[in-house]
């Protein structure tokens, strides 16, 4: 047995535990993501990420789903790095560069009292072209497609965040059994690495709700790539507006997206370290 400390914090409530191999050595952390994130005999997570160095960055993220599966990006996750990073003197500039599988992502920190409060990050282009999310669908851009899950119709609008993502525009998004209807979609055919799911409801052009269910992890309180697909979703839908921030409340807060005409999208929120820790690793 060996001891791996680590740092607990959440974006909006979407919780990791973040270990910094700067400092420590950890051989196999998907297997080491599984303990973590159970809520009930590990520390409890939606997963487990890796603060490493970077040749290319300040630092490189390197995420896992509580399932052990490996993850491109996590909105919330490259966040809480950037304050991990700062706060922990890895780079002290109040403009930090993440590597991720999903490139590497300028973040702007704001600092309080000395401590990273909030962070907004350049997401980069939205994909839309439909293999290169992936799905099976040939589509420039994947919208309205009609799928079948336990014999209701719905309409999906696809969009990949360096993560896959399909968006439904519903109501009642509070009345939805996601543990009975999400690992459905998750594993539905068209969808050949798997899917995240928003279910959205439209308030406003200014303001949406959301409610998630992640491949690997099920539902969540929150997720910053699929708050930034929702908004590219509703921008093409034509509910939302280009270059105007839209408020997308989760379960955990709000998450402030913008999708610009560039093709990029920009996510603005919040950052909090919960607690540290030691955990036995077998």
């Amino acid at each position: 047995m060996s001891k791996l400390r680590f740092t607990k914090m959440h974006g909006t409530g979407n919780d990791y535990v973040y270990v910094d191999l700067f400092k420590e050595k950890l051989e196999d952390p998907a297997k080491a993501s599984i303990i973590v994130s159970d809520r009930h005999f590990g520390v409890g997570s939606d997963g487990l990420i890796c603060i490493a160095p970077s040749d290319v960055a300040d630092c490189r993220m390197i995420m896992f789903n509580a399932d052990g599966s490996e993850g491109a990006m996590c909105g919330n996750g490259v966040r809480c790095v950037a304050k991990y990073a700062y706060d922990h003197g890895i780079a002290t500039k109040e403009n930090i560069k993440v590597e991720t599988l999903s490139g590497i992502k300028d973040i702007d920190v704001t600092v309080e009292n000395g401590k990273v409060a909030y962070a907004t990050v350049n997401m980069g282009k939205a994909i839309l072209n439909g293999p290169d999310i992936p799905t099976t669908y040939k589509d420039e851009v994947v919208v309205d497609k009609k799928i079948e899950v336990l014999g209701k119709e719905y309409e999906v609008t696809c969009v990949s965040m360096g993560n896959p993502h399909c968006v439904i525009f519903t109501e009642n998004i509070d009345d939805l059994d996601l543990e009975k209807i999400g690992p459905f979609f998750e594993n539905y055919e068209a969808f050949p690495n798997r899917i995240n799911t928003e279910f959205v409801e439209v308030i406003d052009e200014n303001t949406l709700k959301m409610r998630v269910w992640e491949r690997g992890s099920g539902e969540t309180i929150s997720c910053g790539t699929g708050t930034c697909a929702t908004v590219v979703a509703a921008v093409l839908k034509g509910f939302c507006k280009r270059d105007s921030e839209v408020e997308v409340q989760i379960r955990g807060g709000s998450l402030f997206d913008t999708y610009l005409s560039s093709g990029e999208v920009i996510m603005r929120g919040p950052a909090t370290e919960v607690f540290t820790g030691e955990i036995e690793i077998d």
